[in-house]
């Protein structure tokens, strides 16, 4: 695991690289909730329940690009 604390010390090349990594980390995350929320959507037996799953699915999406305009402008 990466100690935040700890990216303030080291060099500019290996902070990019510590930053790359906790990218890399939440695009997975964010691409398991991204699978289960379109799993449910599918699978969803009311409106209601699939208007919601809809939602995370949007918000996931939302949230993968803001990840990666960060990760843009952190370069």
């Amino acid at each position: 695991m990466i100690d935040v604390d700890d990216t303030t010390t080291r060099k500019p090349a290996d902070r990019l690289s510590d930053i790359g990594l906790l990218f890399h980390r939440l695009n997975n995350q964010l691409g398991i909730i991204l699978a289960n929320a379109e799993l449910l959507e599918t699978k969803a037996g009311d409106e209601m329940s699939r208007a919601r799953a809809s939602q995370v699915v949007a918000s996931v999406l939302d949230a993968m690009a803001t990840a990666r305009e960060i990760r843009t402008h952190s370069k």
